[in-house]
């Protein structure tokens, strides 16, 4: 078990690299891959059901500790991203079902790695996991919503259809985690170390079925997508740091929200978007998975040497 713990510790320390070298190989070989696709909801369900085994109650005491900074943290995650989206996918030449793809990322909460990008960043991890936590726990109501007001003109499904899936997908495992976690503590326990190997073999394998279901469209404007969410990513993290700023938080809880804002759970996306509109509405869900594991260290590296910099020169300052 320990050995396997290690291996897991390993895969998730590099799951960039993982999520890359997949992604290439269903770019090469997509019949390799397109079998998964049928499996895309299962897999998500089976991380959000490990999102549920990692939380504990501490985690929502934090809310309740400094309510109005998580309400910050997740009015920005909400306010930042699906407007930038909305802008990108209005105002760029893309397809209906591109646009329809980037509006959904940018209206799902934030993805469970910006915990650990926080922490590398040395924010305010705390906060982070309070952050995301609330924001997955209202995006059955507050994902759908958006995507009804922003893209009402375009969309084919009902808000309705979009918060059962969530529901189904988000809600449901993530509560019967914590159900399992209090019943058989000490057994979730041992078993929590391998989690990180459970939850990247799973985002892995929906990338990939994801890139193998729509290599040709890729192949055809992969790059004007990759752009699009270099950019989306890009200022979420600068407009969440900025927001942050704005309500003059600490630097620790500034990094935090910069970094939630930035991480989606592209997972999410992609899963609602091959469930209710098209394979290829799923490709900027899938590219954001690619690109926001590698801008995530990128933005996490840069406000830890800011840190260290800045401590530094106070202490040198103090001597």
């Amino acid at each position: 078990m320990e050995t396997l713990a290690k291996f897991s510790n390993f895969v998730g320390n590099t799951f960039a690299v993982w999520v890359l070298l997949f992604a290439a190989l269903a770019f090469y070989d997509p019949n390799a891959f397109t079998w998964i696709a049928p499996y895309i909801v299962p897999l998500l369900g089976v991380v959000m059901f490990g999102m549920g085994l990692t939380l504990s109650p501490n985690d929502f005491k934090e809310v309740f500790k400094r309510p109005v900074e998580v309400l910050i943290g997740v009015a920005a995650q909400f306010l930042i991203m699906p407007l930038v989206a909305f802008l990108l996918a209005r105002y760029l030449p893309v397809s209906r079902e591109v646009a329809l793809g980037i509006l959904l990322v940018g209206c799902c909460p934030g993805g469970t790695a910006s915990n650990v990008m926080t922490y590398l960043a040395k924010g305010d991890t705390a906060l982070s996991v309070a952050v995301t936590s609330v924001s997955t726990i209202l995006a059955p109501i507050l994902t759908p919503s958006l995507m009804l007001l922003l893209a009402g003109k375009w969309l084919s499904v009902s808000a309705a259809a979009l918060f059962w899936s969530i529901v189904k997908v988000v809600l449901i495992p993530i509560i019967l985690g914590l159900i399992v976690q209090t019943l058989f503590q000490k057994q979730v326990k041992t078993f929590i170390p391998v989690l990180p190997l459970v939850s990247v073999i799973a985002i892995v394998a929906i990338v990939a079925a994801v890139v193998g279901q729509n290599q040709q469209a890729i192949a055809k404007s992969g790059l004007a997508i990759f752009l699009i969410v270099v950019i989306h990513n890009g200022l979420g993290l600068l407009l969440g740091y900025w927001f942050a700023k704005l309500f003059r938080l600490s630097a620790p809880k500034q990094k935090a929200i910069s970094i939630e804002v930035g991480m989606q759970n592209s997972g999410l996306g992609a899963a609602l978007a091959t469930a209710h509109f098209s394979p290829l509405a799923a490709v900027p869900s899938a590219i954001f998975s690619v690109w926001h594991n590698i801008s995530g260290p990128i933005a996490a590296t840069y406000f830890r040497k800011k840190s260290e910099k800045e401590e530094a020169e106070q202490s040198t300052f103090s001597a």
